[in-house]
C-alpha cells in the first residue's frame, strides 16, 4: 500500500534541482568545447539533441519527482485499514486470509462468521484486531 505525501518541501526541491544540474553542466561543457574548437552543429542535430535533453528532464521529473513524495508503507503501519476475507469464523478469535496471507485475528466487536469482510485496526503482537468491514 503506497500512501502519498503531496507537500513539497524546499528540500525536495533542491534535490531535484542537483540532480538537473549534472545534466546542465554536462550541456555546458559540451556547448564550451563546441565554440572552443569553433564546431558548428547543422540545424537538424541541435533540434534532436534539444529533443533528447527534453525528453530525459521528462523522464526525470515524472520518475524522480514522485519519489521524493511517495512512501512505502510496511509492517504494522501497512496492515491498518486493508480489508481481509474470515476464514475460520472469529469467536472472537480466529483466522482471516489478507493479500492471500493467513493471519491470526481477533474481532473487537464479538462474532464474526466466515466468508465475511473484515477491516483491519491493529496489529498487537502478531494477531490483528478487526471489525466488520461497513458496507
Amino acid at each position: 500500500m503506497v500512501k502519498e505525501n503531496t507537500k513539497r518541501t524546499i528540500k525536495d526541491w533542491l534535490k531535484v534541482t542537483v540532480l538537473l544540474l549534472d545534466e546542465a553542466v554536462a550541456i555546458a561543457l559540451v556547448l564550451a568545447a563546441l565554440w572552443f574548437f569553433k564546431i558548428s552543429l547543422p540545424l537538424w542535430l541541435a533540434i534532436v539533441v534539444a529533443l533528447l535533453l527534453g525528453t530525459l528532464v521528462f523522464v526525470i521529473h515524472k520518475l524522480v519527482i514522485p519519489t521524493f513524495h511517495a512512501r512505502q508503507v510496511t509492517g504494522r503501519e501497512g496492515m491498518i485499514g486493508l480489508v481481509g476475507e474470515v476464514i475460520e469464523p472469529l469467536t472472537p478469535s480466529g483466522v482471516i486470509r489478507i493479500e492471500g496471507e493467513y493471519w491470526k485475528a481477533r474481532s473487537v466487536e464479538g462474532n464474526v462468521s466466515a466468508e465475511q469482510e473484515v477491516e483491519i485496526l491493529d496489529l498487537k503482537q502478531h494477531v490483528l484486531e478487526v471489525k466488520r468491514k461497513k458496507q
